[in-house]
């Protein structure tokens, strides 16, 4: 059974920001920490520096010979199964580090040539380069090392969605970066079916497809192999009728077919070409559809009904809040993710509606910032279920809630405009005043935006909160 039916949530994949797991079975994605480390939202980011954290202080270790405390930061690298993330049959178990898997794999780490020439800098080359060691092993560990950021990912979600918690569990060990050292704590968890359960955001999951030997060997270091077996004339080059020589990749799979340890000694003659993989290498978040298949049309239509369900007022202002936040992940993921519930400011004598993290990498949400020098890690959000159109004291309070360091824009949420001219100049005089770029958002925009939704391209989108900016800055 998925979390929204265990929990009753009505909602489905596109409306949540997490992986909306089966806990009876592992769902085929990963935790990859490369996909992590070139994402630029603030929890993959901390999450990075934690997994960055963790390796390096191994290699260290490693490297200056203290063999079996660098063993030791390996004790605590479990099979977890709090994810339902993997290709484990049947009841999730974890298939990755377990005690007798860890020491074979830390073994294989320490002899290896790779670590000792400092071909493995981060995580996620082991997968490169160290024998048994395979994508579930990589996902499993990381979980292992970022599991407080997974916990307060998921209390964070449990709390925008009214999943209850239960208190004072057991953390599990996590790595601390900041003391160097696994650490555990007693903290709000979730609990399904007598188990810990850890949400993923969709945003970082993956099917861990780039990163990957098979890539490195077949579009890189082949490539490369060919052009060098040409230069020096070698006995694999053939000539095509017109006498231009060339070479298969499959002859030079014959000669040096794939394994980790020759990627490794290859690697170590051309750095170059395993730098030029790094760099080359890039992934953006999955599309919906590639998590959980759905039929768009049909649920977009379900939620506009649901929107013109709900009576304006106050006595429905909940029903409102809790039906747009699905609504604006379906619109804005992957751009906004990680959708907060009210959170506290101004030592919690404010409170803001929804926040959501600013994990753009294209789009009028990189371009707020990167063009416009606008402040906008968070987006924040606030829901009037009014009968009438918000006024100056609503532009007030979410303009009050700005600041440099949580970010400058904010939607304010809306049933209806009548003067929209009128409201749009309010909202030009607080963004000349140097207060803010705030967008209202009515109904009528909601059902034009869900009407041109489309999981694989947002432009449409795009231009219309483009324009709406545009007539807001101008």
């Amino acid at each position: 059974m998925r979390i929204s039916q265990h929990f009753k949530l009505g909602k489905s994949q596109l409306e949540l920001d997490f992986i909306d797991i089966d806990t009876t079975k592992d769902t085929p994605l990963f935790l990859d920490p490369f996909f992590i480390s070139i994402r630029n939202d603030k929890w993959s980011l901390e999450a990075d520096r934690t997994i960055k954290s963790f390796f390096q202080r191994a290699l260290d270790l490693i490297n200056n010979n203290d063999i079996d405390q660098a063993r030791n930061l390996f004790d605590h690298l479990e099979e977890p199964n709090s994810t339902c993330l993997g290709v484990s049959r049947g009841k999730p178990r974890g298939r990755g580090v377990g005690r007798v898997f860890s020491d074979e794999i830390f073994e294989n780490i320490l002899k290896s040539t790779a670590s000792s020439t400092g071909l493995i800098e981060d995580l996620q080359d082991n997968i490169l380069f160290i024998e048994g060691f395979g994508k579930d092993m990589l996902s499993d560990m990381t979980t292992n090392i970022i599991r407080k950021s997974l916990i307060e990912y998921t209390q964070h979600q449990c709390e925008l969605h009214s999943i209850p918690l239960t208190d004072n569990v057991a953390s599990g060990f996590y790595w601390s970066s900041s003391s160097m050292q696994w650490e555990q704590l007693y903290t709000k968890q979730l609990i399904v079916d007598d188990r810990i359960i850890l949400l993923v955001p969709k945003g970082v999951a993956s099917f861990s497809k780039m990163y990957t030997p098979e890539r490195y060997y077949n579009h890189f270091v082949l490539n490369f192999m060919q052009s060098e077996e040409l230069k020096i004339k070698s006995s694999l080059v053939l000539h095509r009728k017109d006498g231009s020589p060339y070479v298969t990749k499959a002859s030079i799979k014959e000669k040096h077919p794939l394994t980790k340890d020759f990627l490794a000694g290859f690697s170590k003659r051309n750095p170059k070409i395993l730098q030029n993989f790094k760099n080359r290498t890039t992934q953006s978040s999955l599309a919906n559809q590639e998590i959980s298949e759905i039929n768009i049309p049909e649920l977009n239509s379900h939620l506009l009904s649901e929107l013109s369900n709900i009576a304006p007022g106050t006595q429905h202002a909940t029903d409102y809040h809790r039906l747009i936040v699905g609504i604006l992940e379906i619109i804005f993921y992957p751009h906004l993710i990680y959708p907060k519930l009210e959170k506290p400011i101004h030592d919690g004598r404010k409170r803001i509606d929804i926040t959501f993290d600013n994990g753009a990498e294209n789009g009028i949400f990189l371009r707020l910032h990167q063009n416009m020098g606008i402040p906008c890690q968070y987006i924040m959000i606030e829901c009037k279920n009014y009968k009438g159109d918000p006024t100056n004291p609503e532009l007030d309070q979410l303009s009050g809630r700005f600041s440099p360091n949580r970010g400058k824009v904010g939607f304010l949420l809306c049933r209806k405009i009548d003067n929209m001219n009128l409201f749009l100049n309010r909202c030009k005089d607080t963004y000349n005043d140097q207060r803010g770029l705030i967008i209202p958002v009515t109904d009528d925009d909601i059902i034009n935006l869900l009407k041109n939704y489309n999981d694989w391209n947002n432009n449409f989108i795009d231009k219309f909160l483009a324009d709406r900016i545009r007539e807001i800055t101008n």
